[in-house]
C-alpha cells in the first residue's frame, strides 16, 4: 500500500482521544508512505487516553482554525468518548468536518468519532457503523446505522470509512488506505 506522500489530517480535541485509535491509523499512514498532520483547536499538546486512564502526549501541528480541508488529502477522526464529545462543541472543528466532507475526499471515523459528523451534519443518507450506543443519535441524524467491523459509504460527495471499536482497527487502517 503506498499513499505516496498524501497528507492526511487527524483531527482531535485537546483532551480525551482513545491513543490507539489515533496512533494505529496514523502508523498506517506513515508506513504506507504518508504524512499525518496532527489537527487541534489549540495549539501545543493534547492528551491522549487509554479509556479512562491518561495515555501519552502528542504535539499539535496545526490548529484546526487555520486549516482547510484543500490541504489534506483525507480526514481521520479518532474515538474516545470525550474527543468527539468536545469536538462537536468547537465550532470550527464542525466546519472543518463539514467541509471536509463535503470537499469529496475521503473521511474515515472511528467508535464514537461519528458524533462530529452528526453535529456537522454530513451523515443524512449515508450507511455507517459506530460505537453502538451512537445508533439512536446517528439514526436520529438520518444515517443508516449497522453493526459490522468496518463499512465504506462511497453514497455521498466523497467516501466515508467507518469502524466500531478498536478491535477493528486492522481492518479500518487497511480499508482507509486502499481507499487513498
Amino acid at each position: 500500500m503506498s499513499l505516496d506522500g498524501k497528507r492526511v489530517a487527524f483531527l482531535v480535541a485537546q483532551e480525551g482521544v482513545e491513543q490507539v485509535e489515533l496512533t494505529e491509523p496514523w502508523k498506517a499512514v506513515v508506513q504506507g508512505g504518508g504524512r499525518p498532520v496532527l489537527v487541534a483547536p489549540q495549539s501545543g499538546e493534547i492528551q491522549a487516553f487509554n479509556h479512562l486512564d491518561k495515555g501519552d502526549q502528542f504535539h499539535v501541528d496545526q490548529t484546526v482554525a487555520d486549516a482547510r480541508p484543500e490541504e489534506f488529502d483525507a480526514l481521520v477522526l479518532p474515538g474516545g468518548v470525550a474527543n468527539p464529545d468536545r469536538l462537536r462543541m468547537d465550532p470550527d472543528a464542525v466546519r472543518f468536518a463539514r467541509e471536509f466532507v463535503m470537499s469529496g475526499k475521503p473521511v474515515a471515523a472511528i467508535c464514537h468519532a461519528p458524533w462530529t459528523l452528526v453535529e456537522a451534519d454530513v451523515v443524512r443518507g449515508r450507511r455507517l457503523t459506530s460505537w453502538p450506543s451512537l445508533h439512536t443519535d446517528l439514526t436520529n441524524a438520518g444515517a443508516e446505522w449497522v453493526d459490522e467491523e468496518v463499512v465504506v459509504d462511497t453514497g455521498g460527495p466523497g467516501p466515508l470509512v467507518t469502524s466500531r471499536k478498536p478491535d477493528d482497527l486492522p481492518a479500518f487502517t487497511k480499508t482507509l488506505a486502499d481507499v487513498l
